[in-house]
């Protein structure tokens, strides 16, 4: 797979007589000599399959070495301490790249490969030694022109060119991403049967780190949002420290990763197991909204207007709870409803969790087109304090989220096994499971 995203990037490369830098990142500084665990760069993952940090890949659109990786070589000592490495003998079969060098060389090495290109494709801005020292090269190869040498002389951004390609998910990246959400669902099914009054945030935060990570995946794919009662109506509320209150809803928004690829999910339940009637009516709303948005993100549908519909009849909703005032397009105009839903409605979903790809193109709302994986995440968020509507609504908040991959004829809910319908959540509060929500 990793070797198929190579070629199509390569082409364009080759169209632009371009050669593409791609970093995997360093090792972070927690706090002291304590480190974070090491995240490669989504970018170099989506060429590499490579997780090793320090390492660095080197496209070139023609010649018999066109995949140069630079990477850690084999050292003995220090894997006693670090463990094992990949070294730059076993990369070339291990990851079919054509040569591979230790990561010392990058430099020594760089001018040579940028020798003939008079276009780099590469990330700038986040690591200023690093950028130093490519702009040094270049500089180092225009005072060479005069003798006939070919020197960049522009720097483009991956975006136009690698993130477009990765916005379409190819069949194995589609693998991975149901790999994800089938973890997701073990935890997000473990959470509701769990939740409890007087069970702390925390004690279900950790429960679905450890439903995630014991199910192989590297973990979350962002941080987990485990927010009870009015705690939900903070949107990235990720303090995951009060205790759970009877007759409150707990909001969950977690998702893990599978070979890096993200899954992003959200469900609210009650944390007794079973739905007031104010819970359940503004429930029932925002799951009415959600599914004409799911309905709506089909080939050939802006992916704007999947906003514009679920907008449409969470308005519509408000008006009929009390919460709003005159009509629908009165509202849509004054956006009077951002007091209470106050967000848009999904985003690109793929190896980042706000995945990359253009969302406008030439000022209109891009079109919908099949391997485009979209969340599709309404809400509503009444605050304590909202003294706009009666107290019996105050405090509630509900978000309903689910991963969508576009498809030639529609569309596939990857988490449509997490329940969402409210017999399903309250069942799945009391440990079982009614059906597959649809």
């Amino acid at each position: 797979m990793y070797q198929e995203n190579r070629q199509r990037l390569l082409q364009d490369l080759a169209e632009m007589k371009a050669v593409g830098i791609f970093y995997a990142g360093s090792l972070k500084t927690r706090n002291a000599d304590c480190e974070y665990r090491f995240r490669p760069a989504s970018d170099f993952w989506y060429l590499t399959g490579f997780d090793e940090p320090e390492a660095v890949l080197v496209l070139l659109p023609d010649g018999d070495e066109r995949a140069v990786l630079f990477l850690s070589e084999l050292n003995p000592s220090e894997e006693i301490w670090t463990g094992k490495r990949l070294g730059t003998a076993a990369a070339p079969d291990s990851l079919g790249v054509d040569v591979a060098y230790p990561i010392e060389e990058l430099w020594t090495r760089m001018p040579e490969l940028l020798t003939g290109h008079t276009r780099v494709v590469c990330t700038t801005g986040e690591d200023e030694q690093r950028d130093l020292h490519l702009l040094q090269v270049a500089e180092d190869l225009r005072r060479k022109v005069r003798g006939g040498v070919v020197a960049p002389m522009e720097w483009l951004d991956p975006g136009p060119y690698l993130h477009e390609l990765r916005l379409k998910k190819s069949a194995g990246e589609v693998d991975a991403m149901r790999h994800a959400a089938g973890i997701t669902t073990e935890a997000h099914l473990a959470a509701m049967a769990a939740a409890a009054p007087g069970v702390n945030e925390a004690e279900i935060d950790a429960l679905i780190d450890y439903e995630f990570r014991r199910r192989g995946s590297s973990g979350q794919a962002y941080n987990n949002i485990v927010a009870g009662g009015a705690n939900a109506c903070t949107l990235h509320y990720i303090e995951n420290n009060d205790k759970l209150k009877d007759g409150d809803l707990l909001l969950i928004d977690a998702g893990c990763e599978w070979e890096y690829y993200a899954s992003d999910v959200t469900r609210t339940f009650p944390v007794s197991g079973t739905f007031s009637d104010e819970q359940r009516a503004v429930y029932e709303l925002v799951l009415r909204s959600q599914k004409a948005g799911i309905a709506q993100a089909v080939p050939g549908n802006s992916f704007y207007s999947v906003h514009e519909v679920t907008l449409k009849v969470l308005v519509e909703g408000m008006i009929e709870l009390g919460w709003l005032k005159g009509t629908l397009a009165e509202n849509l105009k004054s956006e009077e409803y951002k007091r209470f839903f106050m967000h848009k409605t999904g985003h690109w979903l793929g190896l980042d969790v706000h995945d990359c790809g253009t969302y406008f193109i030439d000022g209109e709302s891009r079109l919908l087109e099949p391997g485009m994986v979209t969340t599709v995440e309404p809400g509503l968020y009444v605050a304590a304090n909202e003294e706009t509507v009666e107290a019996r609504w105050r405090g509630i908040g509900i978000r309903i989220e689910d991963d969508i991959l576009v498809t030639a004829d529609g569309n596939e809910n990857l988490t449509a096994a997490i329940p969402k319908e409210v017999d399903e959540v309250e069942a799945a509060c009391r440990g079982t499971v009614l059906q597959q929500a649809n």
